[in-house]
């Protein structure tokens, strides 16, 4: 996401946030959520130097030298015309203490914990992940593990009886199974989402459209409490801001990015939830949908998905499994090994020990993947019962 090297050094004396958490906080800030030309200027420049960057085109009332062509000027000084307003009431600082009060912690896609799924949102990624609960405690939290076995469950606002029946099911299965629920904290789908994961006994992930200081709606404000007890509650814009309706549907990328896979349970035909399965299918993350009843309203959507071939039928948790569970599992070629691994999952459990947990950059390392190739592969290697969990760490289990 950012050009910048991880720099532990404070910004102040006695702050414990570095100089580029500090920038990306700002940005998150600055500029809308999903601002493309943003987020290829701080990829250029780095956080740090394209803050710098703006605010010599703000005072000086022009474009300080960049190497781009008409085009990319031209939507740089309307970026710029945009951005303008808000340079002035910029406080990182304060919404970064902010969050801490509330026990929350900023990850950066440089730090430690950083969803990598995100990543793959390229220009259009968050600068950074404002999360409070239970998975972002300590100094890594588990959030980005927890996710590496996630599923997205959405769906209508105005959902049915039978909408809600399936969802509850659907989700209480994936935590029994140990998936991670990631929805929206909406009413209707989304939180019958979260409570079937709460029943189930496990973590959801809520992605919210505004501050996670803001739990909204307020008539959700207890189940997202509860989610973040066990699970978390997160943003990309910082403390005390509003969710709008713009915001809704550009945290809709995020919840496809943060997931193995979305499943829409409930949708009408113009659903906020589509634009969800339509940015999962752009991540080439698979999309199921649920089939309702042909005289719904509520499953138009739904059908529509399946009619254009956007989504497969999922009909309960064992084929939501199913379908997810394959994501990753083959390689780039598509050929499977004779035992049924793959060759980067061979790779990864070659290198995993038996007797000791190990984390995931030391596997990646040893296997010479990449992390996110590494957690891919231990993700069906668990799920295949190959290897196991073992404190922060992974480790191989004896056959």
């Amino acid at each position: 996401m950012t050009a910048d090297a991880p720099d532990r050094r404070p910004v102040r004396a006695g702050s414990s946030w570095t100089d580029t958490e500090v920038a990306l906080a700002a940005w998150s800030s600055l500029c809308e959520p999903g601002d493309r030309v943003a987020g290829a200027l701080v990829h250029a420049l780095g956080a740090v130097q394209a803050l710098d960057w703006v605010r010599s085109a703000v005072l000086g009332g022009v474009l300080p030298s960049l190497p781009v062509g008409p085009d990319d000027h031209a939507r740089l000084a309307r970026a710029v015309a945009r951005w303008a307003g808000r340079l002035a009431g910029l406080e990182p600082e304060r919404d970064l203490d902010r969050l801490a009060r509330l026990g929350g912690r900023f990850l950066s896609p440089a730090g430690p914990g950083w969803p990598a799924g995100l990543s793959d949102l390229g220009v259009a990624a968050p600068f950074g992940l404002w999360a409070r609960g239970e998975l972002v405690q300590g100094r890594t939290g588990e959030l980005a593990g927890a996710l590496t076995r996630s599923v997205a469950v959405v769906g209508a606002r105005a959902s049915t009886g039978y909408g809600e029946h399936v969802t509850a099911e659907l989700a209480s299965g994936l935590a029994d199974r140990g998936w991670t629920v990631v929805s929206g904290g909406a009413y209707g789908i989304d939180a019958v989402a979260h409570r079937g994961a709460l029943a189930g006994d496990g973590p959801t992930v809520a992605v919210l459209a505004g501050g996670v200081d803001r739990l909204y709606p307020a008539g959700n404000t207890r189940l997202l409490q509860a989610t973040a007890a066990t699970g978390a509650v997160v943003s990309e814009v910082p403390p005390g801001a509003v969710p709008t309706r713009s915001r809704f549907l550009k945290r809709n990328r995020m919840i496809a990015a943060l997931t193995r896979g979305t499943v829409v349970v409930e949708a009408a035909w113009r659903s906020g939830a589509l634009s969800t399965a339509t940015h999962a299918t752009e991540l080439l993350r698979p999309v199921g949908a649920v089939p309702g009843p042909v005289t719904s309203a509520a499953s138009a959507g739904c059908h529509r998905l399946l009619r254009d071939g956007a989504a497969v039928c999922v009909t309960d948790v064992r084929e939501v499994v199913e379908l997810v569970g394959a994501a990753g599992q083959v390689d780039g070629c598509g050929r499977e090994e004779q035992d049924g691994l793959t060759r980067l999952q061979e790779q990864v459990l070659d290198v995993t020990p038996v007797n000791r947990g190990s984390s995931v950059e030391t596997v990646a390392r040893a296997a010479c993947l990449t992390e996110r190739e590494t957690w891919a592969a231990l993700g069906a290697l668990e799920l295949r019962g190959r290897v196991r969990r073992a404190g922060s760490g992974w480790q191989k289990i004896r056959s």
